[in-house]
């Protein structure tokens, strides 16, 4: 297999809310109009509202054509990645693209940030899903969880939120992600339900930390509170579950193993569980090749909770892996 398809196009991955999906990461590792303190890739390292051609939409769709070949049929195919995607310019003619060459349905994963922007929300028009975000009810709330770029405005995304809503002709599911002691409170996700009014949304999905988030002070909501503001909302709301264990597929990654890890990592922290799923790895192949990377000093673990994740490492000096054995009782 070409070595580009681990470059933009990776997966299938198992997704809470899109199943087994293919993915596309179109613009650089971290490069996004927001720098929010929940996000499971870290800080943003280069935060614009400016959009460009980070990479050619005809290698993109080389790419596809090479891992669709060789793959089990994903659910989606999706634009998300390790930035915001509408920040890719030239969006309408790849999803164009992607259509012209399989029926596979294009879900685009968004912040929602530039969609006050008639030329982003065309760009989107011919996409089959889109998942935006609405984090906050308030201006101050907005600037805290999702610290923006400078030029964005918790008016103009809200109103483009409104404005997209209506336009799109597919289907949009709304994700509301709170935080403990932060965006939870029954006043603030009164305001956000009240925003989502106005909007056509096929549902709304409450979402919280799951994974090691860029800041500390960004703590997961219990189910218990979650299920308590659910009632606010008067569209169809449900709170997004972990992701139930899906039996296996095979995969053609035998003989790049140790690329296929690396290329998932680098995009989203994972357990040992996760690993093993979504690159169809059987999960003693899977903690064999963790081990390795480790003492290479290529991945790093995160203790969150009851849960060891794995993840690139920004240095390649050696790290400590004592939780491992721990971390191999989630695959039992």
């Amino acid at each position: 297999m070409n070595k580009s398809c681990f470059r933009h196009v990776y997966g299938p991955v198992p997704s809470r809310r899109l199943g087994r999906s293919l993915g596309i990461d179109l613009v650089p590792f971290k490069t996004c109009t927001y720098d929010c303190i929940y996000c499971q890739l870290g800080r943003t390292t280069k935060k614009t509202t400016t959009p460009k051609v980070y990479i050619p939409n005809e290698e993109v769709l080389l790419a596809l054509a090479e891992k669709l070949r060789v793959e089990p049929k994903p659910d989606y195919i999706g634009l998300a990645g390790s930035g915001e995607p509408t920040l890719h310019a030239g969006m309408g003619d790849l999803i164009a693209g992607i259509k012209a060459c399989t029926d596979i349905p294009v879900a685009v994963i968004t912040n929602g940030s530039l969609l006050w922007r008639p030329e982003i929300r065309a760009s989107l028009a011919e996409a089959d899903l889109v998942l935006p975000s609405l984090d906050a009810g308030s201006r101050l709330t907005f600037e805290r969880v999702n610290r923006p770029h400078p030029d964005l405005s918790f008016e103009e995304m809200t109103d483009g939120l409104l404005t997209f809503s209506h336009e799109f002709k597919g289907t949009i599911w709304l994700e509301v992600f709170l935080l403990s002691g932060i965006n939870d409170q029954r006043e603030e996700v009164a305001r956000i339900a009240t925003l989502t009014k106005g909007m056509r949304l096929d549902r709304v999905q409450l979402n919280t930390v799951s994974r090691p988030p860029a800041e500390s002070e960004a703590h997961r909501v219990t189910p218990e509170e979650l299920e308590t503001v659910r009632g606010l909302f008067s569209r169809p709301c449900e709170i997004i579950a972990e992701r139930r264990s899906q039996q296996p597929f095979r995969s053609t990654l035998s003989d790049h193993v140790t690329e296929a890890i690396l290329a998932l990592l680098s995009r989203r922290p994972c357990t040992l569980e996760g690993i093993s799923e979504g690159l169809a790895l059987p999960p003693n192949e899977v903690i064999k090749q963790v081990e390795t990377l480790l003492d290479q000093g290529l991945l790093r673990s995160v203790r969150r909770d009851e849960l060891v994740f794995y993840e690139r490492s920004r240095s390649p000096k050696r790290e400590q892996h004592s939780d491992l054995p721990g971390a191999t009782r989630a695959l039992d």
